[in-house]
């Protein structure tokens, strides 16, 4: 019987809570390993995709034991000691990685569920007033602007037709809080085109209001009789 076959190299197993991920990031995973490795995310989605390759390395495991567990009981070899041996060290094996495997997928939602609370105890847009920088940053992307990729370091940055340079991680941070979106058909290295959503004109331009003051009302004195009103003679 031929020995136990190493763990070969395969493509990225796919996880059950790879649609969660992408939900909460707004980007595939495979883009999003792609920003981790140009080291372009913010420290929560850095985290969590770190996270998440571990999880992809043990659903590996996961997927070589029992494809092996199902290769040693297809009748491929005869049924011998040997065998029934090997069958129990692979289930054992297949267990393992199991238990691995489960231990890093808490350890993900754990991250999930941080930034999916984040999410939504957020302020939602024109709730509560955006930050200086915010507000500037929306401004500069309402006059028109792109996501640039630069060719030989792959960092990205926001240029815009003012000529201000707006952080990936700020723009990654509108875009979360549904402010801006960018038009992800085109190119990074050609420039994707950046605009402010409905939501992010609704909060720059209520930023942007001046604050109206209401004068308070007097108030009377307990017990007394409430004023007349002036008599025209």
């Amino acid at each position: 019987m031929p020995p136990d076959p190493a763990p070969a190299a395969a493509r990225r197993e796919v996880s059950p809570l790879d649609h969660r991920i992408e939900a909460v990031t707004g980007h595939d995973v495979d883009t999003l390993w792609a920003h981790r490795d140009r080291g372009v995310l913010e420290e929560p989605h850095a985290q969590l995709v770190d996270l998440h390759r571990e999880l992809a390395r043990a659903e590996t495991g996961v997927t070589f034991y029992r494809t092996l567990l199902h290769r040693l009981a297809s009748g491929e070899f005869p049924v011998d000691g040997a065998l029934l041996e090997r069958i129990d060290r692979t289930v054992d094996q297949l267990e393992e990685a199991a238990s691995e495997r489960d231990a890093v997928a808490r350890r993900v939602i754990a991250a999930l569920e941080s930034i999916e609370t984040a999410a939504r105890t957020a302020p939602a847009a024109g709730g509560e007033a955006i930050s200086a920088a915010d507000q500037a940053a929306l401004l500069a992307i309402a006059g028109g602007a792109k996501l640039h990729e630069h060719l030989l370091t792959g960092r990205m940055s926001v240029a815009t037709a003012s000529g201000t340079r707006i952080a990936y991680a700020d723009l990654h941070r509108l875009e979360s809080a549904g402010l801006a979106s960018r038009d992800t058909g085109q190119p990074v290295h050609g420039g994707q085109p950046v605009a402010l959503t409905q939501a992010g004109r609704a909060a720059l331009l209520a930023a942007r209001r001046p604050k109206t003051t209401q004068v308070p009302k007097a108030v009377g004195r307990p017990g007394a009789w409430p004023s007349a009103p002036a008599h025209c003679r």
